[in-house]
């Protein structure tokens, strides 16, 4: 099925950190239409400003090569991945037991790789002068199945008598997961009479365009809107100091409980690609951590990309000796 496996390993040592530059020769994969190797990601609708920053920069370095960026959400993703019919997936939340166990079943082996921070950004209307913040427990409160939450003023009574438009990630966003599990106690668990999108877009234009309502979604978003958007400080509990999403307080860790790290999963088999393998090692390299800064994701520091960058190097070389 795969060719150009007897590469050296040498190659694959000498790629990582690197940008990758030189034709590639290897042409499984072929996009048959236009003569171009293909690979395919999909996934995380967080991590796709990443990926689609990072292909953008590779094409140009190689015009052989085309990248197709999809978005499907985390999950709806792994469902791909798990059967082999995409070579990357997009993840805002690690794999789960469940999909480990497709993978198994199918024989997909996998390399997970942490390629940034992101702080889940609750934002409201920058028409919303009332509303400094939100504890944990006010957000649960909102956000919980079966919510009694429907007014600002159900929240704090000197708040305005309005109902809260209400806009968020769909059930298969690993972003919505996230949420879910850390403010709601279980990954799930939600209320459902909200405006649901796999499209982070949608959901920035239905907040910027309600005075009264609120969302949630990556840093990233809220981070290219932030004229249109207010971004809502949160505290651990009413005792605790609200803390806002910032480059600084996601990177330190103090933006708790809505830090998390991103991830994009490779298949190993198809590592054994020439245009996979650069691919990844561009992806981890200095390059592809300023474009994680670039689109408004947090780098990860030279301590927390180190081991990614082995765990890559390892499966590389493992592959290529094939």
């Amino acid at each position: 099925m795969l060719q150009g496996r007897m590469w050296s390993a040498g190659l694959v040592l000498g790629l990582l950190g690197l940008s990758g530059c030189g034709e590639l020769q290897d042409a499984s994969n072929a996009d048959q239409t236009g003569g171009k190797k293909q690979i395919v990601i999909d996934g995380s609708s967080t991590v796709l400003p990443i990926s689609q920053a990072v292909a953008e920069e590779f094409e140009k370095l190689h015009p052989e090569v085309r990248v197709v960026v999809g978005r499907s959400g985390t999950g709806g993703g792994f469902k791909k991945f798990v059967l082999g019919e995409i070579d990357i997936n997009n993840a805002s939340r690690p794999i789960e037991n469940t999909e480990i166990a497709k993978c198994r079943e199918n024989k997909i082996e996998y390399v997970e790789l942490t390629v940034a921070i992101d702080g889940l950004s609750v934002v409201v209307n920058t028409q919303n002068d009332w509303c400094p913040g939100l504890t944990v427990a006010q957000l649960k409160a909102i956000w919980e199945p079966n919510s009694k939450i429907n007014k600002w003023s159900d929240l704090d009574a000197a708040w305005p008598n309005k109902t809260i438009k209400l806009y968020g990630p769909d059930t298969d966003s690993g972003t919505f997961d996230y949420f879910t599990e850390v403010i709601c106690g279980e990954s799930g668990a939600s209320r459902s009479d909200y405006t649901p999108s796999a499209d982070d877009n949608l959901l920035v234009r239905g907040v910027s365009g309600d005075k009264y309502s609120l969302g949630y979604f990556g840093y990233a978003y809220y981070a290219e809107n932030k004229n249109e958007l207010r971004a809502l400080p949160i505290a651990v509990d009413a005792g605790s100091e609200f803390i806002a999403p910032t480059d600084q307080n996601i990177e330190s860790g103090k933006y708790v409980p809505l830090s998390r790290p991103l991830f994009i999963y490779a298949n190993r088999a198809e590592c054994a690609r020439k245009d996979v393998a650069e691919f990844l090692n561009f992806y981890m390299s200095d390059e592809g951590q300023k474009l994680v800064g670039e689109v408004g994701y947090v780098r990860l520091s030279e301590e927390l990309i180190k081991e990614p960058r082995e765990r890559l190097a390892a499966a590389l070389v493992s592959e290529a000796a094939k």
